[in-house]
């Protein structure tokens, strides 16, 4: 059985996402940063960094942190979600790394100084949002003649997905970019994605719902990043 210890965050549902499009069964633990969950030592004998997720496999006797390591290891377990050869593997690898090293950073950057900072240091803003768009900008160019990033859908499609479709918050500008967009919305109608972003709970929803609970969950951000 898989353990998955989570919030309702990009990183979680990538992982999220990818065990329901394999159909495993898991268990969810909440884990509530706002509350420092993540900073209790029960989880910190199972992740010493703080973060989520985390992820058990109580088959294997194995415990994993680091979101992209729980993807490689979910597709290698099940041999899908991501090919044999040599190739194949190379090329997946490479768009994971891709949203690990540049997508995920640069749109978590954006958040903290577009959302959650105390103060709107707009330099800051600019450089992140502006670095943001530039990696949608690369992501549009290989989709252009691509249906999805490295061949069939795979591993890399879910990481770089549950980023991009947070754009909205980071306040990254998608205009323009159709392929991005088709694509987008093609992962979007996928039953195992759509599933896998309410687990624990649909973070975009709570985004577009009334002004308050906005505001609300933006202060939570905040007092987060600023711990």
């Amino acid at each position: 059985m898989i353990e998955l210890y989570t919030s309702p965050t990009p990183n979680g549902y990538k992982t999220s996402v990818t065990l329901e499009e394999l159909q495993i069964p898991y268990n969810v633990h909440v884990i509530n940063l706002q509350k420092d969950d993540q900073k209790k030592p029960e989880f910190l004998k199972m992740n010493p960094n703080g973060r989520i997720p985390v992820m058990i496999d109580t088959d294997e006797d194995i415990t994993i942190f680091e979101s992209g390591a729980q993807l490689i290891y979910l597709a290698e377990k099940t041999g899908k979600l991501m090919p044999t050869d040599i190739k194949g593997r190379s090329l997946v690898m490479q768009w994971l790394m891709f949203q690990m090293s540049a997508i995920g950073p640069m749109m978590g950057q954006a958040n903290v100084f577009f959302r959650y900072f105390p103060e709107k240091i707009q330099p800051a803003i600019d450089r992140y949002q502006n670095e943001g768009r530039r990696l949608f900008e690369v992501l549009d160019g290989r989709l252009k003649d691509h249906e999805f990033l490295a061949g069939d859908f795979s591993i890399a499609d879910i990481a770089n997905w549950c980023w991009v479709r947070t754009s909205a918050w980071s306040g990254i500008n998608i205009d323009g970019l159709d392929h991005l967009k088709r694509w987008k919305e093609k992962l979007e109608e996928r039953p195992g994605c759509k599933k896998g972003v309410t687990i624990p709970i649909d973070i975009i929803k709570l985004m577009r719902g009334n002004l308050k609970e906005t505001e609300e969950f933006a202060k939570g951000g905040s007092s987060i990043i600023q711990k």
